[in-house]
């Protein structure tokens, strides 16, 4: 099933999550436990990143995205990152993912890894969007970044190079995390005015331990709002409470969105089946 279909409804909110596969000195098996679990949920779709830093990581991406669909009766999108990939390794991938009945794939450029000299054949996920279009029958999503991209110098010039992304073939955005709604409506609105009509995904990551926020914020820029800042600093040293004030607070932004008409949320799980289920249970009437 193609994921841009799921949109059609304007009825429905879209719910899907995030996973990954595990560390490459782990047996791929060490998550399809986590995996059933959070698949049991019935999210419209799942998404499987890429391998660490974009390099050898498909193979574990297709298998895992394959099991999901297959074995576990859910959509999956297979991200492809093509920093650190020429135009032959794109096409071994997208072959893979064609031969495993894989239909959707999210198309990132990726991160630049140090002490790895990039490839030369994509420069930005532009460049992959529309090379993907061009060599199969796939649905492309894109991502998007509501407080930019930490590469770009403004606003104006995150939200035309995103443009550059829709034109070229991304037909559905997932966004980076955040946790202010105003700065995702914001971009919205910004998003509009470019001319982007395209589905737009709200990302949202529960916050489970102070270790994981801090090297998130480090990775993606994301702002921390006054109120999630005192939440952190009260629950830090109380890690239960921290995991469940975090779930609280998600809960309360997804609500918000909902309420406010946005196209789907992406729920990072973090392949936490509690995490998922606690957001799930708590707003899956809202849908």
């Amino acid at each position: 099933m193609k994921i841009s279909t799921l949109f059609e409804s304007k009825d429905k909110t879209v719910f899907s999550f995030e996973v990954f596969p595990p560390k490459k000195d782990s047996p791929i098996e060490s998550v399809y436990g986590r995996l059933e679990e959070i698949c049991a949920l019935s999210p419209d779709f799942v998404s499987v990143t890429y391998g660490a830093g974009g390099t050898g990581g498909h193979s574990r991406t297709c298998e895992i995205a394959t099991k999901i669909k297959r074995d576990f009766g859910v959509e999956s999108v297979a991200h492809l990152t093509c920093v650190n990939s020429t135009r032959q390794m794109i096409d071994e991938t997208l072959e893979d993912f064609k031969q495993n009945g894989i239909e959707n794939i999210l198309a990132l450029r990726g991160d630049y890894v140090p002490g790895v000299e990039p490839k030369r054949d994509f420069r930005y996920a532009s460049e992959l969007c529309a090379y993907i279009h061009a060599h199969g029958d796939f649905d492309v999503s894109g991502a998007c970044y509501p407080e930019v991209h930490l590469e770009s110098s403004d606003e104006v010039s995150d939200v035309l190079n995103l443009r550059k992304k829709v034109d070229a073939g991304a037909q559905h955005l997932i966004s980076q995390l955040f946790f202010d709604n105003a700065v995702f409506y914001g971009f919205l609105q910004r998003a509009k005015i470019a001319g982007i009509n395209v589905p737009v995904e709200a990302g949202i990551m529960p916050v489970t331990n102070k270790k994981q926020i801090e090297r998130m914020v480090s990775l993606c820029g994301a702002s921390l709002p006054p109120k999630f800042v005192k939440i952190m600093q009260k629950y830090e040293s109380r890690p239960e409470a921290l995991r469940d004030a975090g779930i609280a607070y998600a809960v309360e932004q997804i609500v918000d969105l909902i309420a406010n008409g946005v196209d789907g949320i992406h729920l990072y799980t973090m392949n936490n089946p509690y995490v998922a289920q606690k957001i799930t249970q708590a707003v899956k009437t809202l849908l």
